[in-house]
């Protein structure tokens, strides 16, 4: 099962055409700015309007590619109610056919496939893992960082024997019975034995 939230009764459904607009313009303006880098780095002189007469379809690919993945996206959790993985792989692949149709060529339908498939795949195993390059993200499950992280902790929790055994007593680390071998210690080493006096009035 996908770890991403919103599932069930917990997803809001949200407007997939303004979504749409929005993701059209933002994908847009990349793609404009990726042709104007490309019309700047060229060697013949080139003129104002190239970004948009020899790029165009670099940036309307960009700018419709990214408006249907973010419009496809949408409509597709909001008729499933649930944001997941399923959703991203969707709109990668409505994506991924209009970015295949940009490529020129005369083999047009395996690139548009290949496009198709690849960013399906992609953006839906990305999404599945949570979108994250680190591992799997955070699992909604209603508990948070405090409990989680006492929840980590106690099922990492190493055996206090352990830790005494590696860093030894002192310094902070009295376990059970440390007064009586401390003492033992002290008589052995200078022949005398001690009877600390506890500074604590309360103490006994």
């Amino acid at each position: 099962m996908s770890p991403q939230p919103h599932e069930g009764e917990d997803y809001r459904p949200q407007d997939a055409i303004k979504t749409g607009l929005r993701g059209t313009f933002i994908y847009g303006a990349f793609g404009l700015f990726g042709a104007a880098t490309l019309a700047a780095v060229q060697r013949k002189r080139v003129g104002v309007l190239a970004p948009i007469t020899k790029y165009g379809a670099l940036v309307s690919a960009t700018a419709f590619g990214g408006g249907m993945y973010d419009f496809t996206r949408t409509a597709t959790s909001n008729l499933r109610q649930k944001n997941d993985h399923v959703s991203e792989a969707v709109g990668g692949l409505l994506a991924g056919a209009i970015f295949g149709l940009a490529v020129p060529g005369p083999t047009r339908l395996p690139v548009v496939v290949g496009f198709a498939a690849g960013s399906a795949v992609t953006l839906g195993a990305y999404a599945y893992t949570g979108k994250s390059l680190r591992g799997w993200g955070k699992k909604d499950d209603g508990k948070d960082d405090f409990e989680r992280k006492e929840e980590l902790r106690k099922n990492r929790r190493r055996p206090i024997e352990e830790t005494i055994a590696e860093l030894g007593e002192g310094r902070g680390i009295h376990p059970p019975g440390y007064e009586e071998r401390r003492r033992e210690r002290l008589k052995e080493k200078y022949g005398v034995e001690i009877n600390p006096v506890s500074a604590d009035p309360n103490a006994a």
